[in-house]
């Protein structure tokens, strides 16, 4: 007796959360990634419906697991932050992420570079960013009549979804919030944390000495007969 297989249905695929590469092929990739992301993360920190992820699986098709991206940064408007082991977009309301960042790494070939582009003008996302840490060359897509269509004028451009605006000085890529504040590294961010500290703590003890100079005087005040608050 023949025993025939049922074709697999839609619940018993599995989507992978690692294709075991790394998530950058250098330390100036991964450097930016992180830079891009965290910071991302800190603008967007009190907009509970706006998730942001690094090198996340994004699987756009239901029943198709060879369809997929991990996009070095998305954005995703409206849907919730959270832990994910990937993007599975119909289990996300549809909701297709809608910037992407990519960077280049020496390793990517010009046929991946014309995949990724093509993943992401046919599966809709509205804004494309893509930077080569090795020529200083940003180039970005805006989304227009469905299609994902260059950028032609990238320099000081700010996202109409972010609100950031993207600059490249001297080969490297800078990004400044929308309040006009740069992207800073953890090691940035840690030394202003310093110098606040120690201002805090010069302006409390400014404060100690001035008040025991008023005690000093005070008492000084009381011993020739004098009241400080008859003053």
């Amino acid at each position: 007796m023949i025993m025939q297989s049922s074709p697999s249905t839609a619940e018993d695929i599995i989507y992978p959360e690692s294709d075991g590469q790394p998530m950058a092929d250098n330390t100036k990739q991964f450097e930016l990634i992180v830079l891009i992301k965290k910071n991302l993360d800190l603008l967007f920190a009190h907009e509970p419906n706006v998730f942001v992820a690094g090198d996340l699986f994004w699987y756009p098709v239901q029943g198709d697991n060879s369809i997929r991206r991990a996009p070095d940064v998305m954005v995703v408007f409206g849907r919730p932050k959270g832990d994910r082991g990937s993007y599975l977009q119909w289990q996300e309301e549809n909701i297709i992420p809608q910037v992407v960042f990519e960077i280049l790494s020496p390793g990517n070939t010009h046929r991946e570079i014309i995949a990724k582009y093509k993943f992401y003008q046919r599966y809709g996302v509205e804004e494309y960013y893509l930077y080569d840490p090795e020529t200083g060359e940003l180039t970005g897509w805006l989304r227009e009549n469905n299609e994902l269509r260059e950028i032609g004028e990238i320099i000081a451009w700010v996202s109409p979804r972010l609100g950031i605006r993207l600059e490249v000085n001297n080969g490297e890529l800078q990004i400044f919030r929308p309040d006009g504040q740069k992207f800073l590294t953890y090691l940035e961010l840690d030394q202003i944390r310093e110098q606040e500290r120690q201002r805090y703590e010069q302006e409390y003890q400014r404060a100690e000495q001035a008040e025991t100079q008023l005690q000093a005087l005070r008492a000084l005040l009381k011993s020739k007969g004098i009241n400080p608050e008859e003053i």
